[in-house]
C-alpha cells in the first residue's frame, strides 16, 4: 500500500459566513508532485495555510508526514517546508547570509550550516551571487534562494504555493527542472499554480478546486478525458474534394467558405487509422489534417466556468497571531 505524505478528509474552512473549504477530502503519496488549479478566491493558498499548520481549520481529520495536525504541530512543522507566494527573502542581507539564517533557525551547528548552506548554493547555481545583497537579484535567481531557505531543514514534503508568478518562461522552465530534481531525491510536493501547462508537465495528480470544493481529480490525462470536444479539423484546397468528403465523412462540422471540415474524435490511433482509411477508400485527399484534443485549459474552464473570483484573504491573522501576506517567514522552522 502507497504511503501517503498528506492526508486530508473532511477539510472545513470559513471566514464568518465565507465558506472557503467546504469539506475536501485529500491523498497525497509520498514522492510525488499533486498540483492543486483553481481560480483565484477558490481556497488553493487557504488549504496550503492549514496543511503548513499556518492555520487552524475548522474541521478535518488531517496528517501530514504521518502526524496528526491537530494533536503534533511540531512533528509536522519539522517535516516540511514551505514556499509561499511572496518571497521570504530578506533583500537587505547577501544570498549566503540568508542561508546561514535558516541553518541559525534550524538549529545547525556552525559547521553543518556553512556545509548545508554551500552545497544548496551550488545546487541551485547561485554561488557567485552569494555575497551580493539579495536585492539586486533577478526574480528567478529570488525564486531560487527562496527553495534553496526552504530546504535547509532537510524537508520530506514541500508545500509551493505559486512558485513560478511573475517569473519569464525561462526562469519557470528551470524552477521545473528543479522541482522534478527534488521528487526524484524522494520529496514530495504540494503545488498550487494557475499556469495549467505547469501543473501538465510536472503534477502526477491533479485536482481542480472551485468554490471551496474538489471538482474533479486525476491524472492531467484522465481529466482531459472529462471534457468533450476532441476533433480533426481537414481543410482542403480542392472545392470539389471538400465537398466529397462531406458525402463521405459522418457527423462533420463544415465551414464551406474556408473549406474545412471537423469530425469528433478522442485523437486515439484506431479513429485516426478509421477517417484515414475511410477518405483513402473514396479517393479524397486533404491538404491539412490536425488533431485537437482537449488540454487543462479547457478542463479549468469547463469545472470552473471560468469564474473570476475574489482574491483570497491574506491579512487574515494566523495561529501565531501575525498578519500579512503568505510566505513572509519560513514557517518549517522547528
Amino acid at each position: 500500500m502507497t504511503n501517503l505524505a498528506i492526508a486530508a478528509n473532511g477539510l472545513r474552512k470559513s471566514y464568518g459566513d465565507k465558506t472557503v473549504l467546504d469539506g475536501i477530502d485529500l491523498a497525497v503519496p509520498e514522492g510525488t508532485v499533486f498540483s492543486l488549479l483553481g481560480p483565484n478566491g477558490a481556497g488553493k493558498t487557504t488549504a496550503v495555510k492549514i496543511l503548513s499548520t499556518l492555520v487552524t481549520p475548522d474541521a478535518g481529520d488531517l496528517r501530514v508526514a504521518g502526524h496528526d495536525l491537530a494533536t503534533h504541530p511540531q512533528a509536522v512543522r519539522a517535516a516540511i517546508g514551505v514556499t509561499g507566494q511572496f518571497s521570504a527573502v530578506d533583500g537587505l542581507i547577501t544570498g549566503e547570509e540568508n542561508m546561514l539564517l535558516l541553518a541559525d533557525l534550524h538549529r545547525l551547528s556552525r559547521r553543518e550550516g556553512r556545509r548545508v548552506t554551500a552545497e544548496l548554493l551550488e545546487r541551485f547555481d547561485l554561488v557567485e551571487a552569494a555575497s551580493k545583497p539579495a536585492a539586486t537579484y533577478s526574480g528567478g535567481m529570488k525564486r531560487r534562494l527562496d527553495i534553496a531557505m526552504t530546504l535547509v531543514g532537510n524537508p520530506r514534503i514541500i508545500f509551493l504555493d505559486e512558485p513560478t508568478t511573475g517569473l519569464d518562461p525561462r526562469s519557470r522552465h528551470n524552477m521545473w527542472q528543479i522541482i522534478r530534481e527534488l521528487v526524484s531525491d524522494g520529496v514530495t510536493v504540494f503545488l498550487t499554480t494557475q499556469y495549467l501547462e505547469e501543473a501538465d508537465q510536472l503534477a502526477d495528480r491533479i485536482a481542480v478546486l472551485d468554490d471551496g470544493r474538489i471538482a474533479a481529480e486525476g491524472t492531467a490525462a484522465e481529466l482531459k478525458r472529462l471534457i468533450p470536444g476532441g476533433h480533426v479539423r481537414l481543410r482542403f484546397t480542392d472545392p470539389a474534394a471538400y465537398r466529397s468528403a462531406t458525402l463521405a465523412l459522418p457527423r462533420v462540422t463544415r465551414d464551406d467558405e474556408a473549406l474545412t471540415l471537423q469530425i469528433p474524435s478522442d485523437g486515439s490511433q484506431r479513429e485516426l487509422r478509421s477517417l484515414l482509411d475511410r477518405l483513402e477508400s473514396a479517393g479524397i485527399e486533404a491538404d491539412e489534417l490536425t488533431v485537437h484534443t482537449p488540454d487543462l485549459d479547457d478542463v479549468f474552464f469547463a469545472l470552473t466556468g471560468g469564474s473570476t473570483r475574489i482574491p483570497e484573504q491574506t491579512d487574515r491573522p494566523d495561529r501565531t497571531g501575525r498578519t500579512g501576506q503568505t510566505g513572509q517567514t519560513k514557517e518549517n522552522v522547528r
